[in-house]
């Protein structure tokens, strides 16, 4: 199959990102990473934009071993000595010069005619080719340049002695079909067009910079251009990770292929993604979060029976573990269970279906449900003691300067019963309400909270102590609400005294809900 070329500008491109600004250090650690990517050229960085830039780009250049790394330049000479200098100690330099070429840009920015640009590129192309073998020049803002102009700006920058011309949508303006056809007319009407490589470099202010940057390679583009994670300047540049994904899916349709180690993509995308300080979406396509997480039930039964059914790629294949089935409000049966076992919990239909009622309770109070929440879900009932009272609501009234109230209510033998109590904080009320309500004179000899998985909404865990005479009983609650965890706790623990008192000598005996 054909090669394409990956041209990395993370280090240049992506560093225009409002808010970013490596350090020479990271800058060097994304460029070994990059390697071992496989990247073919790494454009690190725009030497003459400032000393610092400058001494950065010669830190990646003398680090680098095994890609081609690239300096831009402006077509201006001290632009172009500027990339001299960084590009010192580089095994393979390159230079990358641009100038404007479209009417906006030669109008309102540049001020020239088009024979001005024609000279500036040339003379630009010239002086460089006295210091560098390779050369890639850029006529900036392509995509809204005449076509007929083009053409003559690429046929100039050939005869000059550019190795490479880019075609870049600077803005981000163009469509796969637009963007296509100028590959197409260039290769079918430029002399000599096929002693250099094309290449395509495309902003996303359209959200089509992924999709231009393929339609390219279907007419002749032989390098692309682009970020990892698509980060850079406004919307950002081609992500290289889903272009060099959809080649590598869609190899019957695209008839190409890159040199990418694509099991280093996870790791340089979090790489990338802690050093420059901008998160990855989560339905960023092949890196983010929840590019192979199902929550629904019908994708996560799917997924179960063939992988196939819902991923077209394999998580593995990028360097991640595993799908994530995650369970949520939106999973079914087949997935809960299949937890279950991963968990290490083997239930009959019936107590998967309890524990599945449970779980749908849970889910619609908390986001995500974790590993440790359905454990804790699962072993909340440590026993099998009959229900004499069970929670149906609780109400508290809390102030800083007022006595704390809570009414609950409770139902026992078939019946609802409600009771309101004062207490010295909101716990305390609780308590004193359930009291009054039982009737069960008991001790309270311990009560304990902590958190079962992390965030705000996580599952709080309360575990009491009651005593009544000589015998005591411990009980556990829990809820996304500590309040409600506390009352449950307690409820639990007054069954178990009723049950210890109706069965003197018996045991508590284990079951998982």
């Amino acid at each position: 199959m054909r090669k394409i070329y990956i041209f990395d500008t993370t280090l240049r491109d992506g560093e225009q990102s409002p808010g970013v600004n490596l350090n020479t250090k990271e800058k060097v650690e994304i460029a070994y990473q990059l390697e071992k990517l496989g990247v073919d050229r790494i454009e690190a960085g725009f030497p003459a934009a400032s000393p610092g830039d400058l001494a950065a780009v010669n830190a990646v250049a003398r680090a680098v071993k095994n890609a081609s790394v690239i300096g831009l330049s402006r077509s201006r000479e001290q632009d172009i000595d500027a990339v001299v200098e960084a590009l010192k100690g580089a095994q393979d330099p390159c230079i990358h010069l641009f100038l404007a070429t479209s009417p906006i840009h030669r109008k309102h920015k540049l001020r020239m005619e088009k024979d001005q640009v024609l000279e500036a590129a040339e003379r630009a192309i010239r002086y460089a080719k006295q210091y560098f073998s390779k050369i890639e020049f850029s006529p900036e803002d392509a995509g809204r340049t005449e076509l007929d102009f083009l053409c003559q700006v690429t046929d100039m920058a050939i005869r000059a002695g550019a190795t490479v011309v880019n075609i870049p949508d600077t803005v981000g303006y163009m469509n796969p079909s637009e963007y296509g056809h100028i590959f197409k007319t260039l290769k079918e009407q430029v002399p000599g067009i096929e002693k250099i490589q094309l290449s395509a470099h495309c902003h996303d202010d359209l959200g089509m910079a992924t999709a231009n940057a393929l339609a390219a390679i279907l007419n002749g583009a032989d390098q692309i251009e682009g970020t990892i994670n698509g980060i850079g300047e406004r919307a950002g540049n081609t992500a290289l990770e889903e272009v060099a994904m959809a080649l590598a899916t869609r190899a019957d349709y695209f008839g190409a292929t890159t040199s990418l180690n694509l099991k280093e993509i996870a790791k340089t995308s979090r790489l990338v993604s802690k050093l420059t300080g901008m998160v990855v979406p989560g339905n960023k396509a092949i890196v983010g979060a929840n590019a192979f997480a199902h929550e629904s039930g019908i994708h996560q039964d799917g997924m179960l029976k063939e992988k196939t059914t819902y991923e077209i790629i394999s998580p593995e294949s990028i360097g991640l573990r595993d799908s994530k089935l995650v369970l949520g409000k939106h999973s079914g049966r087949a997935a809960f269970r299949e937890k279950l076992i991963d968990l290490g919990y083997e239930l009959d239909d019936e107590a998967v279906n309890t524990a599945f009622a449970k779980f749908k309770d849970l889910a619609d109070k908390k986001k995500n449900v974790m590993d440790e929440d359905i454990r804790a879900m699962l072993e909340e009932k440590l026993t099998d003691t009959p229900e004499v009272y069970s929670l149906e609501t609780i109400e508290v009234s809390y102030s800083n300067k007022s006595v704390p109230n809570a009414t609950i209510r409770v139902r026992t033998a078939g019946e609802a019963k409600e009771q309101s109590a004062e207490g010295n904080g909101s716990v305390d009320a609780i308590y004193n309400a359930i009291d009054a309500l039982t009737a069960e004179t008991v001790e309270l000899e311990d009560y304990s909270i902590k958190s079962v998985s992390h965030g705000k909404d996580a599952l709080g865990e309360v575990h009491v102590v009651l005593k009544q005479d000589e015998v005591s009983a411990q009980g556990r609650g829990l809820s996304t609400d500590i309040l409600e965890a506390s009352a449950r706790a307690y409820i639990d623990a007054l069954n178990r005294l009723v049950e210890k008192r109706k069965s003197p000598g018996r045991r508590d005996k284990m079951s998982l809900i």
